[in-house]
């Protein structure tokens, strides 16, 4: 599998989201609490996307196991931000292991990450990836699940379709194809953040201003709250929205 959170609110730096808590990011990467599906460890990479402003996103992506580099440990010190994405892989055996199949994916000010696995891949997805354009297709990050997963929401973006539906749509349209599929999935321009739950586990923390959106709590807040299976998240800072998947 693998682990992903998404931060909205006040400034703080990296460090305080990815190293700091008990059960940080960092730690999940070596000694997750919740690993479903498979796996007991996430090193085939690590990603984090940050905004520094009102511009794009920042990334920063390797296909080493986190705790390995100095670099983000580093950065994480130094760098804050009120906005943030950040993962830890668990790669499905046969899929590549390289700094570009790390998410955060982007786009714009969009970042991307997927918690999870496709099931028959790549044979459930091929009447779904055929409606996506060629030039999407050839210029996919990597030959990952997760990357096509990307490829389908942001194709609904990119039509102009609301960021939550176009999160839903897409996993209710793989679920569809691949059926036993692991669907976490989480969006971000910054601003708000969409999150689905199929098949693994997400609790949300919501503050006065702030608000963690994360495969697992990092801490033992009593504040942090299950989001159930087949529900999908929709939060700003001040506000969280949790409803059916299956609903708009």
């Amino acid at each position: 599998m693998c682990r992903h959170l998404a931060y909205l609110g006040p400034p703080v730096t990296l460090a305080e989201l990815l190293f700091e808590p008990p059960y940080s990011l960092v730690r999940q990467s070596w000694a997750p609490r919740d690993m479903r599906g498979g796996g007991t460890i996430n090193a085939d990479g690590f990603g984090v996307g940050w905004y520094p402003g009102d511009g794009p996103p920042v990334r920063y992506r390797r296909a080493q196991p986190i705790w390995t580099d100095p670099t983000i440990a580093q950065l994480a010190t130094v760098t804050s931000t009120s906005a943030v994405l950040a993962a830890v892989r668990s790669a499905t055996v046969g899929m590549a292991v390289l700094d570009e199949a790390a998410a955060p994916f982007a786009e714009g000010r969009w970042l991307f990450s997927h918690n999870g696995v496709i099931r028959g891949w790549p044979d459930s997805v091929v009447p779904l990836a055929a409606d996506l354009p060629v030039r999407d297709l050839l210029t996919l990050d990597a030959a990952t699940d997760s990357a096509l997963l990307w490829a389908l929401v942001r194709h609904r973006l990119r039509a102009g379709e609301d960021p939550a539906e176009a999160v839903a749509d897409t996993v209710r349209a793989v679920a569809a194809a691949a059926p036993g599929s692991r669907l976490n999935v989480l969006l971000t321009d910054g601003h708000t953040a969409v999150a689905s739950v199929l098949g693994h586990a997400l609790s949300v923390r919501q503050g006065p201003d702030a608000v963690l959106v994360a495969s697992e709590p990092h801490d033992d807040d009593p504040d942090w709250r299950a989001v159930p299976d087949a529900h999908l998240v929709t939060a700003t800072a001040d506000r969280v929205r949790v409803r059916p998947l299956g609903r708009g």
